[in-house]
């Protein structure tokens, strides 16, 4: 992928867009792959890395990725030229909102349930859930990408995350599984980001701009560059770091 190096860069150190280690996605790949998918839907897809290492491990299957981010979608279509992959997936810049993109044998949809619901969360959460049930074929699997509150944030750390953060705003585990259940599903996984993979992420999501900014300090861009980045980490290292959690839910619809 080209990068303008008199430009701030954008996630080129990220291989996945959330807190997802390689060893996790070897182990979710494999278990999707030996249920045999045809056909794979991702929600929110970005560049879509987790889809294309399904196709990678399935070559009968095709992809389908959605999303808005024109950006990240060419970066996906790159990607699958590059491995071979471009005849079979499509990225898509559009909404997934009452997406007619489905129904798949595998829908992923990871940090993206926002793309499902215009609802206030924690109900985006569960309306997601439900267009998930409609999108997913019979015994296919959905792998939800969610975050959850590790445990109650206190006011101090809600004031440091994003504006306008809520205690309310998220579930529980356990009630992020059970609204899975009565959406229609059986969970098959749970498992959840570990600090190393939320360290990661969020180091791996600045540490390009990070090195351009020490390079570039006069640049035009420079100052908003450095206070937006400067916002990001506050926010994760006074707010939400070990607060908020990211749970990777592999269901299987029930018949």
């Amino acid at each position: 992928m080209a990068i303008d190096t008199d430009r701030p860069p954008r996630l080129t150190r990220l291989t996945f867009h959330g807190p997802l280690s390689e060893g996790r996605a070897d182990r979710l790949v494999e278990r999707l792959a030996a249920a045999g998918p045809r056909t794979v839907l991702d929600i929110g897809c970005g560049w879509g890395e987790v889809m294309l290492r399904v196709l990678e491990a399935v070559p009968e299957a095709s992809g389908v990725g959605v999303d808005l981010k024109g950006e990240d979608l060419e970066r996906g279509r790159q990607s699958a030229a590059a491995r071979g992959l471009g005849e079979r997936v499509v990225f898509a810049e559009e909404s997934a909102t009452d997406t007619t993109r489905g129904p798949a044998d595998v829908v992923l949809c990871l940090g993206a349930s926002q793309a499902l619901s215009s609802a206030e969360p924690p109900r985006t959460t569960i309306e997601a859930l439900h267009a998930l049930r409609r999108l997913v074929n019979p015994g296919g699997r959905v792998v939800l990408g969610e975050g959850f509150w590790q445990r109650e944030p206190t006011a101090g750390e809600l004031a440091a995350m994003w504006p306008d953060a809520d205690a309310g705003e998220h579930l529980s585990l356990g009630d992020l599984v059970d609204a899975a259940i009565e959406a229609g599903f059986r969970p098959l996984w749970v498992e959840t980001a570990s600090v190393d993979e939320w360290e990661e992420f969020e180091s791996g999501y600045r540490s390009d701009v990070e090195e351009w900014l020490a390079a570039h300090p006069g640049h035009a861009l420079a100052a908003e560059t450095r206070e937006r980045v400067d916002s990001q980490r506050s926010s994760w290292l006074r707010g939400y770091r070990r607060v908020l959690g990211i749970a990777y839910l592999t269901l299987v619809p029930v018949a």
